[in-house]
């Protein structure tokens, strides 16, 4: 029989009757409060924070917000099945944590927390380059679960193709390629607190413990910690990248490739004719362009265009189960959730993420059910009508 997600609020509503009450909010979008009140500004800036203005951001919500779901009657939803096929894996529904780096500044356990919680509710974990602890740990805290590995491109060829090994050797079945931090972006908050993680070698677990990034190195990391840094900052990314390189990833990769934050049609078509397996369609979480177009709004531009020749996943702006529901009706396979699953982190710890995955499994499989879906296969734009403003 298939795992009913929504049998999540009667497991809260039993344990009412002894007095217990969920620790942290059901309402996902009241935990960034909660953050911005217990953690310092540092961490809240960089993870809450966005480009320039936040309009992008806003943006993103603004998108999912305007489209309104249209519930149809008297369909059979008693028996549901959440589970979907992706870069050819069976997930038991169409969602994942999205890569975020630097976990470690929301709380101590940082990544093989988040990706123990996903092992345990039996979602994919995207483990980021960016992270604070290294791949080999998060995937021994994971055991033989779903796991993708997110790859930002660096200048040295051999700290890429070492890290593609790594990942490998490590179980991780998928790479996704972060395409849209070629630079870091203008981001006020942390710009206001100058506050960057990375120069206190915080957030470079990856590249520290990487034999060809060390191999760069006149002395061991802990002898001199700044040159690492340095060292670090100098290949983190490459602005000079383009579209002939992805023939290097095919040749070091062997397993599905998926290019992150596509927002063009015409983006994803090269990535198609360069032989990708899929695109993630997002803009950062509205980090690194202020006043660009919302994922949602480009999403459907974008199925269009390769919806039958690549998987086409989607991030930004999702807070709840309805917008994962909107995300599927406008052309995505699957969701990544960034930002509230890390707040969950940064409240709670691995039991706090575990809670974000549930509530919002929960919440999708009955907003399925109440507009007549049994699984997410049949939901399309006719669910869908778009307010106007």
């Amino acid at each position: 029989m298939a795992q009913h997600w929504a049998d999540f609020q009667y497991e809260i509503y039993l344990n009412g009757m002894t007095g217990a009450v969920p620790r942290l909010p059901t309402d996902l979008t009241r935990l960034e409060e909660l953050v911005e009140r217990r953690l310092g500004p540092g961490p809240v800036g960089y993870v809450a924070g966005s480009a320039g203005s936040g309009s992008t951001a806003a943006a993103n919500r603004a998108a999912l917000d305007r489209r309104r779901i249209v519930p149809r009657m008297l369909r059979d939803v008693h028996e549901r099945e959440l589970s979907v096929e992706v870069l050819g894996r069976s997930l038991p529904a169409p969602l994942a944590l999205a890569p975020v780096g630097v976990l470690s500044i929301m709380h101590p356990d940082a990544e093989s927390a988040a990706a123990r919680a996903a092992a345990a509710q039996g979602v994919p974990f995207v483990l980021s380059s960016a992270s604070s602890t290294p791949m080999e740990q998060v995937a021994e805290a994971m055991g033989d679960a779903e796991r993708w590995f997110q790859l930002y491109w660096a200048k040295d060829r051999e700290v890429t193709k070492s890290f593609l090994d790594r990942a490998k050797a490590s179980g991780f079945t998928a790479l996704l390629v972060t395409l849209d931090t070629p630079l870091l972006a203008w981001r006020p908050r942390d710009l206001d607190q100058a506050y960057l993680p990375f120069l206190h070698g915080v957030g470079t677990a990856n590249y520290f413990t990487d034999p060809a990034f060390r191999a760069g190195l006149a002395k061991p990391v802990h002898e001199d910690p700044n040159a690492a840094v340095t060292h670090f900052v100098g290949m983190f990314a490459d602005p000079a990248k383009t579209w002939p390189d992805l023939a290097f990833l095919r040749e070091n990769w062997d397993g599905p490739i998926v290019l992150k934050g596509i927002l063009h049609p015409d983006d994803a078509r090269l990535a198609a004719d360069a032989g990708m397996d899929g695109v993630v369609v997002s803009n950062h979480g509205g980090r690194q362009v202020a006043g660009s177009v919302a994922a949602a709004d480009a999403l459907p531009r974008v199925a269009e265009a390769v919806g039958d020749r690549l998987t086409v996943l989607f991030d930004s702006g999702v807070r709840t189960g309805d917008d994962v529901f909107k995300a599927l009706a406008l052309g995505a396979r699957a969701v990544l959730v960034g930002r509230p699953y890390a707040y969950g982190l940064g409240l709670d710890g691995q039991a706090g993420v575990e809670h974000v995955i549930r509530c919002l499994l929960a919440e999708l499989d009955l907003t399925l059910a109440l507009t007549g879906h049994a699984a997410p296969g049949t939901v399309s734009a006719d669910d869908l009508e778009t307010e106007t403003a």
